[in-house]
């Protein structure tokens, strides 16, 4: 069973309108899997940012990245947005974004 809740913000979920349903399922299902038990121990896959105050941790999926925050008290992982990678370039919603 999961120990830790999943929430999409409405940002998140606007974010993965811009994908194809196929990328879509394997987006929100590797989050599911990776972020419902100790989503804030460091794997290759996850990563705290450091010098960032919010979001907090990254989870890379192949070329894809959700941002996520954890509230331990709660025990609920929050994912704030979703975009992908090219080489060094981080796209939200089709725009370079600046990490």
């Amino acid at each position: 069973m999961a120990k830790y809740r999943i929430v999409l913000t409405q940002e998140a979920r606007t974010d993965l309108a811009c994908f194809s349903a196929y990328e879509r399922k394997i987006i929100v299902g590797t989050v599911k899997r990776q972020l419902s038990d100790q989503p804030t121990v460091e794997t290759r896959n996850r990563k705290e940012l450091r010098d960032r105050p919010a979001p907090r941790w990254e989870l890379r999926i192949g070329k894809y990245r959700a941002f996520y925050e954890v509230d331990e008290p709660t025990s609920v992982v929050t994912v704030g947005a979703v975009g992908y990678k090219v080489h060094n370039v981080l796209y939200i919603r089709g725009n370079e974004v600046q990490l």
